[in-house]
């Protein structure tokens, strides 16, 4: 992994580009290596999840972490509607 990481810091010097070290993270996916990954010196972080796209992404690869977090959204936005939609003034066009 520290071959990699250090081939891609390397290309991507080589047409202008930076990785920033402080932005950067590390998630290990079924990996029992624990040894740190360095880019310049400098070791990255090590996360159990990280968000990708609005995706919830977790070292074991499932997405229980994503579905729960989506729920969650879905049950703020309702409860955020409930009073209009449970409303005896409102006719069921409008609502």
């Amino acid at each position: 992994m520290q071959e990699k990481t250090t081939s891609e810091a390397a290309s991507s010097a080589a047409v202008g580009l930076n990785i920033h070290k402080g932005k950067s993270k590390i998630l290990r996916y079924n990996s029992e290596c624990t040894h740190p990954i360095t880019i310049d010196g400098d070791d990255l972080e090590d996360v159990k999840t990280f968000t990708y796209l609005g995706s919830i992404i977790d070292e074991q690869g499932g997405c229980d972490a994503d579905v729960k977090a989506r729920i969650g959204k879905a049950r703020a936005a309702y409860l955020q509607l409930r009073n209009i939609w449970n409303s005896k003034q409102l006719s069921t066009n409008t609502k």
